[in-house]
């Protein structure tokens, strides 16, 4: 039925401690821009890396998401070497936040993830950046895909994860499913019809449901705190096993602070109705974690998958769950094109 009021009082006590500042600091050392895009302001982080000749990397965060989400990750994507890989996969990282979500803000209409898709190019492009990869998950696994789309030219491949949408499955699929994948396809059905009333709200009345989360901390910490119970790493079943607390009490004071309830739901609002991102000539690795409802035989029709990569420990949120995987992965992906 939700989050348990206990363990939501209990999370309650530890925001209430959370340091804040120490958090700030973390995020305020790396670099941070704003920058116009048509017509809407966008936030991000731009960390280069130290090897010149490393890859532009964009990554793309979702819902209940921000850049924060990429702090573990953004070390040892541009310094490898500082963590025991190699300097020849550097990246120089770039971290929008998604119009309407942390400091992309204030939101103007019509930000569907084809349209951030050609904001990400137009960003990239002012940055001098002519051959580059995006890798995303949740929103990022739309975004990225139509970023090859949109931009075939400049992206030199696609890395996504996590969130990659009901698997369309169709008759003649069936029977080709091996054991794996007919658990996650029943695990998928599972969460379409009892973990998806969130999406409903936000994507046919955002505006209405932001009302009780603007005006309600708690009401906030438990919109996105649920998300962490159901979509993080089913060996961890509490969000906090899965997910140091304190970083998603800083996702969530990030949501309240920016007050941004309303404009990040909007992206569900936009995206209703929004075709799939169409196929392109564009390598693209997949990483699939344990709550992913990843099924090859599907995605191998929307996609050219030159990688595919399976994982027992992590979930949805790859990035803070299994830091050390999804690096590792996208080295991989990377270095083979």
């Amino acid at each position: 039925g939700g989050v348990p009021a206990d363990y939501l009082r209990w999370v309650v006590e530890r925001w209430i401690e959370f340091d804040w500042r120490g958090w700030e600091a973390r995020l305020n050392a790396h670099p941070q821009f704003v920058t116009r895009i048509d017509g809407q302001d966008v936030h991000f982080l731009h960390v280069r890396s130290a090897q010149a000749d490393a890859l532009p990397l964009v990554l793309t965060h979702g819902w209940p998401g921000s850049v924060a989400e990429f702090l573990p990750v953004i070390g040892p994507l541009t310094d490898p070497a500082a963590y025991g890989g190699d300097p020849r996969d550097a990246f120089h990282v770039v971290v929008p936040s998604v119009p309407g979500h942390g400091f992309s803000v204030p939101l103007e209409s019509g930000w569907n993830h084809q349209r951030i898709a050609r904001g990400w190019a137009e960003l990239m492009r002012r940055l001098g950046y002519d051959r580059y990869g995006a890798q995303g998950g949740d929103t990022g696994s739309v975004v990225s895909p139509w970023l090859g789309a949109v931009d075939p030219e400049h992206v030199i491949g696609v890395h996504i994860n996590g969130g990659l949408a009901f698997p369309d499955v169709q008759a003649d699929d069936l029977e080709h499913l091996n054991e794996v994948e007919r658990e996650r396809l029943a695990a998928a059905e599972r969460l379409r019809a009892v973990g998806t009333g969130y999406a409903e709200l936000q994507g046919t009345r955002p505006q209405t449901i932001s009302f009780a989360l603007s005006d309600s901390p708690v009401g906030q910490l438990a919109w996105i705190l649920e998300k962490f119970w159901e979509w993080t790493d089913p060996a961890k079943p509490l969000p906090h096993e899965a997910v140091d607390l304190d970083h998603i009490l800083f996702d969530a004071s990030i949501y309240w602070f920016t007050n941004t309830s309303a404009s990040s739901a909007n992206l569900y609002y936009e995206g209703r109705g929004e075709p799939a991102p169409p196929r392109t000539g564009v390598p693209t690795g997949v990483a699939v974690f344990p709550t992913d409802p990843a099924i090859r035989r599907v995605l191998d029709r929307r996609h050219r998958i030159v990688h595919w990569s399976g994982f027992t420990r992590g979930g949805h949120f790859a990035a803070l769950e299994a830091p050390d995987l999804l690096v590792d992965d996208i080295r991989k992906f990377f270095r083979g094109l």
